[in-house]
């Protein structure tokens, strides 16, 4: 039963950072994607409300996490409550964000609430890698070895959020803009969209699928970050003291994962396997804390497991296809605005 709590609350989280990766990683990314307003309404409409249904898998983390590990629950309070004060900072400072944006139509007040969407994302991402980071070194996220398991967690965020954006920020079928005098629709070409030539002249038009573009253009400059932060992180690992790891097999498993899915998503194929490895490599942290690391997991009475085995966990299966749904109804073209933008 204890084994079953464990992988239940694994799985709560693993889950959390392969949804909530979209929308933290697309808020960090967004001053870089979104140049214009029209840019960063559709970035907010991708966002949300993509992100309530990603924080039920935290919500439900953190329950599990209260009730039925009492003891890691204090340990991780205890060792690491000013990164999880910071954390709790940027998840109000995000969500306010995204909120208030579109309350008061003015300039000035969407550029305030887009500044806490996108500093309150960055900070949701370095505080889950110093989590990871402090977890993963036995103590508080300080030394090489700690810092770079957070700078890799950073940005396997960022990773899949411009996974994320080159699905839901490409134009709606049919908005398109024709070119002046009636032109066809443009055709983009490295940013800017030549329209077919249309008797003598040559017209042009905006391409509005730039920000769908560059965001699958970043995802290989990201994973290779992400690759050469997985490199150096496993050989601070080696250095005395650096990690608390109490199962070598796992971890190193675990990096070649990470290792495999960011090589796979840094070459010429990288945008397009991006959806797919950028979902396998952020679910590896949590899960390598999980099985590389001997926490504290004494689990509460066999009552409590019980309950949570015959009224909680058949509910999980629910919560599954409810973010799949979720996930495939949102993979559609982000609306040039919505409730949140």
């Amino acid at each position: 039963m204890e084994t079953l709590a464990v992988l239940f609350l694994t799985g709560l989280v693993v889950g959390y950072f392969v949804l909530a990766g979209c929308d933290i990683g697309l808020g960090m990314l967004m001053p870089y994607l979104a140049r214009t307003p029209a840019d960063r309404q559709r970035t907010v409409s991708a966002i949300a409300p993509y992100f309530l249904g990603s924080e039920v898998w935290l919500v439900g983390a953190v329950g599990v996490l209260a009730g039925l590990f009492p003891e890691l629950k204090s340990e991780v309070i205890v060792q690491l409550w000013p990164v999880l004060t910071a954390l709790l900072a940027g998840w109000l400072l995000r969500d306010a964000g995204l909120w208030f944006r579109g309350r008061v139509d003015a300039a000035a007040w969407r550029h305030v609430w887009d500044t806490a969407i996108t500093a309150g994302s960055w900070l949701l991402a370095v505080c889950w890698g110093l989590v990871v980071g402090g977890l993963l070194a036995g103590g508080a996220p300080r030394g090489p070895f700690a810092l770079l398991c957070a700078a890799v967690v950073v940005s396997l965020f960022a990773l899949r959020g411009a996974a994320f954006g080159a699905e839901r920020l490409v134009p709606a079928p049919g908005t398109e803009p024709p070119g002046p005098w009636g032109a066809p629709p443009a055709v983009a070409v490295r940013g800017v969209a030549v329209a077919r030539r249309s008797g003598p002249a040559v017209n042009t038009a905006v391409n509005t699928a730039e920000c769908a573009d560059v965001a699958g253009q970043v995802t290989r400059v990201l994973a290779r970050v992400a690759l050469a932060g997985t490199v150096l992180a496993a050989g601070a690992a080696l250095l005395p003291g650096a990690a608390a790891v109490d199962r070598p097999q796992a971890a190193v498993a675990a990096a070649v994962v990470v290792a495999a899915a960011a090589g796979a998503t840094a070459g010429l194929s990288g945008p397009r396997l991006s959806r797919h490895t950028s979902a396998v490599a952020i679910g590896v942290p949590p899960l390598l804390v999980a099985t590389a690391v001997e926490l504290p997991v004494v689990a509460a009475p066999a009552g409590t497991l019980a309950l949570v085995a015959f009224a909680l966990a058949p509910m999980v299966p629910v919560m599954v296809a409810g973010q799949v749904w979720l996930y495939r109804m949102l993979r559609r073209p982000a609306p040039v605005s919505g409730f949140f933008a």
